[in-house]
């Protein structure tokens, strides 16, 4: 038995002892999704970070505003140039993505917006991978290239075209990983090494892996860009983006942004601040879903064709097996001979499932790409983005997985008996 004096442990002792132990632990997921980026005792004494709703933040007198410019201190000057809200939220987001700095945005395009516009100049260049969001193609190929910026597209996952597309005015490599809607899987390593032997700085949207399934950072990449409306939020009740990456590199894009004033309201910033926190449970069931309803799908004489990196059957499979811990919630799946009319019919006819554009809420959303985002495109051009008319893509939510699948079959069998 210990006597009393053996389990004394002096004072300064314990606190050397106890700072060995925090920092030799590495937080879990949702610990960082819960406490990262917050003070322990709040203003107000309240547990979770008040809504500051201020335009502008006010000084005691002449000298505090020379002392705030000059000292640099960390305090609020107006509201364009963020809210103190915000700043917990970016550094949560900085934690679960490993990196040293995030910058929360009014949208993903938003943010893609900020940081190309503060990268690029007349005569640049970019190289894109071709499976993108048609958003973030639209504004490289239609309203950069207004001020002389370049855009080189090149097949995903053709990395010796990507470096033969650079040249000496080529600064930024982007892709998606995975890609919407075909999900396929960048090789992070080989997107990141080409970048910097080419000392190109590279970007990644990681929006449909989260840092949950994947941390581009970790393999190198410079910036992460993701949706924060998607699994961030996760409850398909705001919009947000956010750019990570470091302090060094973001600088310019933080400065631009207070500029442009592509800001988040302060009722927004709470409800992203609030939906992280169960964040890595959410992706858990998404995860889950996803991979039940893909392995379903698959094996339905219905369907012809099912994209889903979980899924040996998916090209990249083994790649996605390799760097990402899940493979999220989205399914694109194609229907055996069917026109567009009879794949409207099966998305018409699912219960459980709301039909709308959007991703990694708590409710499954579905919708036909054909119709939602391509329907006013030439068919070539939709062919060369490889949107077919029987194509489906079903995001997931948090729902009980038998359900969704119950659900999806019945939809199928009343689409065929029509």
């Amino acid at each position: 038995m210990l006597t009393r004096a053996s389990q004394t442990i002096p004072q300064e002792s314990y606190r050397v002892a106890n700072q060995e132990k925090a920092q030799s632990l590495k937080p879990g997921l949702s610990t960082l999704s819960v406490h990262a980026g917050e003070e322990r005792q709040k203003p107000i004494n309240s547990i979770t970070d008040p809504i500051v709703c201020a335009s502008t933040y006010t000084f005691q007198n002449t000298q505090a505003i020379i002392d705030y410019i000059d000292q640099k201190q960390d305090r609020g000057e107006y509201g364009r140039y963020g809210n103190p809200s915000e700043q917990v939220v970016e550094r949560k987001l900085a934690a679960l993505e490993g990196a040293e700095q995030a910058i929360l945005y009014s949208s993903g395009m938003a943010a893609l917006v900020g940081l190309l516009t503060a990268k690029l100049s007349a005569g640049d260049e970019v190289v894109f991978f071709d499976e993108c969001y048609h958003r973030s193609r639209q504004f490289c190929t239609q309203h950069l290239s207004r001020f002389g910026v370049i855009t080189r597209t090149v097949r995903t996952g053709d990395y010796q075209a990507m470096e033969s597309a650079i040249n000496q005015n080529t600064k930024l490599l982007i892709s998606e990983s995975p890609t919407n809607p075909h999900l396929s899987i960048v090789d992070l390593d080989r997107f990141a090494e080409i970048g910097k032997r080419n000392r190109v700085d590279t970007l990644i949207d990681a929006t449909l892996a989260t840092p949950f399934n994947v941390r581009p950072i970790e393999y190198g990449v410079d910036f992460v860009l993701h949706s924060a409306t998607k699994y961030f939020g996760g409850h398909n009740d705001l919009l947000a983006g956010v750019i990570s990456g470091s302090d060094q590199k973001l600088a310019d894009v933080r400065d631009l942004r207070g500029i442009l004033g592509s800001v988040n309201s302060p009722h927004n910033i709470y409800l992203l601040e609030r939906g992280l926190k169960t964040f890595e449970l959410r992706m858990q069931r998404h995860n889950e879903n996803g991979q039940h309803v893909a392995e379903f799908l698959e094996s339905h004489p219905a369907i012809s064709k099912v994209l889903y990196p979980g899924l040996p059957s998916h090209r990249d499979h083994r790649l996605a097996s390799k760097t990402m811990k899940g493979f999220g919630g989205l399914i694109t799946f194609e229907l055996a001979d069917a026109d567009w009319q009879k794949t409207a019919r099966v998305v018409d006819n699912v219960r459980i499932a709301r039909i709308a554009p959007s991703l990694g809420g708590v409710e499954s959303l579905i919708e036909q790409p054909l119709v939602m985002s391509y329907f006013n495109y030439p068919s070539s051009e939709r062919v060369k983005f490889g949107i077919t008319d029987n194509m489906i893509r079903l995001s997931c939510g948090i729902e009980n997985p038998e359900d969704l699948i119950d659900d999806l079959s019945q939809a199928l069998r009343s689409a065929s008996r029509t």
